[in-house]
Order: C-alpha cells, then sequence, then structure tokens
C-alpha cells in the first residue's frame, strides 16, 4: 500500500513540476492510445469476421467476371480498406499535435522565467522551476510523438497489407 501512496505522490509532484501543459499532453496521449489500441483489437477481433462475411458473400455469386460483379468485389474491398483505415487518421493528428504541445510547455515555461527574472528578485529557485515547466512538457511531448508514430506507421502498414490480402482473396480484378 505504501509503494502505492508513493507512486501517486511521485507521479503528482511530476506533474506539478511540468506545468498545466503536462496534463493536456497527457490527455492527448490517452486518447492516441485509446485508438491505437482500439485498432490492434479490430485487427484481431472485427476484422476476421468481416472478411469472413465478405468472402462468404463473393463465393455465393454466381457470376463473378461480368463488370457489375467487379463493381460489387471493388466495393466490397473499399468497405474493408474503410474500416481497416478507421481512426488511423486521428491518430497520426495526435502524435503530430504532441510535440506541438510541447513546445507551447516551453512557451509558459520560458514566460515563467522571464517573469522572475522581470521582478529582479534572482530568485534561482524561481527559474527552476521556470525551466523545468518548460523542459518537462517538451520532453513528454516528444516521447509521446515517437511512440505514437512507431505504432501508427505499424498500423498503416497492417492496413494496407490487409486490404491486399482480402483483394487477393476475392480474386484478381480484371
Amino acid at each position: 500500500m505504501w509503494r502505492l501512496v508513493e507512486a501517486y505522490t511521485d507521479n503528482r509532484d511530476f506533474v506539478e513540476t511540468g506545468g498545466p501543459v503536462l496534463l493536456v499532453i497527457l490527455g492527448v496521449v490517452f486518447l492516441m492510445w485509446t485508438l491505437i489500441l482500439e485498432r490492434y483489437w479490430y485487427f484481431r477481433t472485427g476484422h476476421t469476421s468481416a472478411v469472413r462475411a465478405l468472402v462468404e458473400r463473393w463465393e455465393a455469386r454466381r457470376d463473378k467476371t461480368s463488370w457489375n460483379a467487379h463493381q460489387v468485389r471493388r466495393a466490397g474491398v473499399s468497405q474493408v480498406s474503410m474500416s481497416l483505415s478507421k481512426n488511423i487518421s486521428m491518430i497520426k493528428t495526435l502524435v503530430a499535435l504532441c510535440p506541438l504541445l510541447g513546445l507551447l510547455g516551453t512557451v509558459t515555461g520560458m514566460i515563467e522565467v522571464f517573469d522572475v527574472m522581470a521582478a529582479g528578485s534572482g530568485n534561482t529557485r524561481a527559474m527552476a522551476s521556470g525551466v523545468s515547466r518548460a523542459t518537462i512538457p517538451t520532453m513528454a511531448g516528444m516521447v509521446a510523438a515517437i511512440s505514437g508514430f512507431v505504432f501508427s506507421v505499424q498500423l498503416e502498414r497492417l492496413a494496407e497489407a490487409e486490404e491486399d490480402r482480402v483483394a487477393d482473396r476475392l480474386g484478381s480484378d480484371a
């Protein structure tokens, strides 16, 4: 129990040191990772049943060579493709937002440093607080962006590969 309280206190102190922008970054990271995990969950569960249903509909067709059949096939592959790439653009947007929020933290922290310097007090502890409010959100934004970028690229490649695999299962598009 004591370790839990200590971990909570350490995290609270870290967030207070990083300033209010760190909470915004935390919210963006939480949303980004929720969407990333949702996409992986869909690939493992919902995607297989959607492909199975599409293949069964295609196999039940008598005509697979006419222009209409090819349009039905193309529409089915397109629907699967849309399902696969759902939320990936939102994940990429959140990835791009993380460093910008880190930069916002840098600016707000430096403003705090300049306020202390303008007061002429020479309080090094107050200046150090501003510097930490400038550097911690920058670091957090970059770490979040890098981790999200790696997984967004992986998800995008996985979606493209699955789309090709589904198109191949339905036969060539001549």
